[in-house]
């Protein structure tokens, strides 16, 4: 008989003994190293899937809370005024929380929730315990898969585990939405066998017998840059990737660090992995961009639906509408358009947009003589924000004055449409209409990422030639592209003892030849001119030759848009920014 029994730190510590305190912050914006400061705090202590215990306070964040946090939260400068600062909160919450022996720290995204809370332990003299963590937005991914949810965030969790209460970008509300979601995640794990706090930790550091098996196909990938392609036993495209150095990247797939469930599925179907090594960087994320798009590999998640982003016009007729439309078969440069969106909606918000500032008409029917006689007005004539034309109120020459308005609102200059939504923003805000003000929050931010995009897009895809240079930092290699009409037609690197004009000549003559289509995007997709674009406005880039006028609008929605660069470039003709023998003498 065997005399050996198991203790309890051999089998584990069971999550049904386990305490677990789910915590959730709001702030004031920024990050902990900026200073921004923590504005509430709520957290739910759980064990054996029973709250038995609850804390939630406000904090005074020493500063007053940004308009746009407040818009977002509902959390005023009133509401935390008398509310104590966290240094006087700390001792509470860290009584709350208890030992790091007894308790297992869960949050959803929790690095942003502990960089806080450690900054403000650290500033004012706390010592952080070393919890067990749990983040409930890394486990989900790790979990479930793209047919079950489309993202993981919070909101989208707790409604596919039917959370008892929704997320609200209130502390203690999240804090109980997460409960929910962490007990269906355990609840999921529970079938595959963890029952215990160390299998859930170890859960996503196991090799999967398939990443073992074929550890073998990324044995002969090269060490250069490229696109790799895992395929079937048929041949067909299952994820197409890039990477700087193939052969690092591929290798990752087979190892602890890798996570991702789909991706673990994808290894398992993978018979052979094809790679292509491309001269440049750049030109590596463009061939990924159109394989993704040609064979839509079941496993790549983004830009496998390019052609069916939608995009918002004036429609052709005598008195033009505003539409959302997906593809660009029906748009031209001549046309007022603008856009990609991101989805339905957005193109919506951003039409809604322009019809707070000016009185296009929202009707669908085409007018005509035989309609006006029959039709009768809506209620926008009476609002003043539609002149009737369908009636006959309006004539074509006065609603021809407000289309050349709107295409000058989307084309060149911005600044009506966004002062008004911005002021009108204020306004709410002050009167405490918060929902109110994030309508018109983000009808704006629509307006101006689609403007800003069309904006951007449509420079560059007029231009029928672009050519840079990249130099290679400490280095006296040089990396040149040649872009037409939006499309990347041919990359090269500088040769020792070739002269660097007469790679640039060859490059030209070697590039693929573009005939135009008549649209918005004549010879690419608009995630292609998209990627260019960030490249063309990444640090160091030289325009050697620009064939074409290449500007933006001064007024444009750019200058609105967070995160875009302030770069405006304007260059004639054929005007060369630097020779190619100036190259040479470098």
């Amino acid at each position: 008989m065997n005399s050996w029994q198991a203790t309890f730190d051999d089998i584990g510590r069971p999550l049904a003994q386990t305490t677990f305190v789910v915590l959730d912050l709001e702030t004031s914006g920024g990050s902990p190293k900026a200073g921004a400061g923590i504005t509430e705090i709520g957290a739910v202590k759980i064990r054996g899937g029973e709250i038995i215990g609850k804390f939630q306070t406000f904090i005074n964040p020493g500063g007053p809370i940004p308009p746009f946090i407040t818009v977002l939260t509902g959390i005023t400068d009133a509401m935390v005024i008398s509310a104590p600062k966290i240094t006087e909160a700390l001792p509470t919450l860290l009584e709350f929380l208890g030992s790091d022996s007894e308790t297992v720290f869960v949050a959803h995204n929790a690095p942003f929730d502990l960089g806080f809370l450690k900054a403000a332990a650290a500033t004012h003299k706390y010592p952080w315990p070393k919890f067990p963590i749990v983040d409930t937005a890394k486990l989900a991914r790790q979990v479930l898969n793209k047919d079950e949810v489309t993202n993981c965030k919070l909101g989208t969790l707790a409604k596919f585990f039917n959370a008892t209460v929704s997320p609200t970008h209130r502390a203690l509300d999240d804090a109980m939405a997460t409960v929910d979601v962490l007990h269906g995640l355990i609840g999921r794990l529970g079938n595959l066998g963890i029952t215990t706090l160390e299998e859930l930790q170890n859960y996503s550091s196991q090799i999967t017998p398939a990443q073992r098996a074929k550890k073998h196909l990324a044995a002969n990938i090269p060490n250069a840059a490229g696109v790799y392609i895992f395929r079937d036993k048929t041949g067909a495209a299952l994820y197409v990737g890039t990477s700087r150095n193939l052969r690092s990247r591929v290798r990752s797939y087979f190892t602890t660090g890798e996570t991702r469930r789909r991706i673990r599925d994808m290894v398992a179907l993978t018979d052979r992995i094809d790679v292509i090594v491309c001269s440049t960087i750049i030109e590596a994320q463009i061939r990924e961009l159109r394989l993704i798009q040609s064979q839509k590999p079941r496993f790549n998640r983004r830009s496998t639906k390019q052609e069916s982003a939608y995009w918002v016009k004036l429609t052709d007729e005598n008195f033009p509408r505003l539409s959302a439309v997906r593809g660009t078969k029906t748009l031209s440069h001549e046309d007022g358009w603008f856009g990609p969106f991101n989805g339905a909606l957005d193109a919506e918000l951003a039409i809604n947009a322009l019809h707070e500032v000016l009185p296009l008409r929202q009707c669908k029917p085409k007018i005509s003589l035989r309609t006006i006689a029959t039709a009768s007005p809506c209620a926008l004539l009476d609002m003043g924000k539609c002149g009737a034309p369908c009636i006959g109120l309006q004539s074509s020459d006065s609603y021809l004055t407000i289309t050349t308005t709107a295409i000058e609102y989307l084309t060149a200059d911005s600044r009506p449409v966004i002062a008004q939504h911005e002021s009108r923003m204020k306004q709410l805000a002050l009167d405490e209409r918060f929902e109110e003000a994030v309508e018109v929050r983000n009808r704006l931010s629509a307006f101006v990422r689609g403007s800003s995009r069309a904006q951007r897009i449509s420079a560059l895809t007029r231009l029928p030639e672009l050519i840079t240079a990249l130099k290679f930092p400490d280095s006296d290699k040089w990396e040149f592209l040649v872009i037409r009409f939006g499309r990347l037609v041919g990359s090269a690197l500088s040769t020792s003892g070739v002269s660097l004009s007469q790679t640039i000549e060859s490059l030209k003559l070697a590039a693929e030849v573009v005939v135009p289509e008549n649209n918005v995007l004549p010879a690419s997709t608009h995630e292609e001119v998209e990627l260019l674009l960030n490249y063309l406005e990444s640090p160091g880039i030289r325009l050697v030759e620009v064939q074409g006028s290449w500007h933006l609008p001064i007024f444009g929605s750019g200058r609105a848009r967070a995160g875009l660069t302030e770069v405006r470039r304007s260059y004639e003709a054929d005007n060369r920014w630097l020779a190619a023998t100036q190259f040479d003498n470098k």
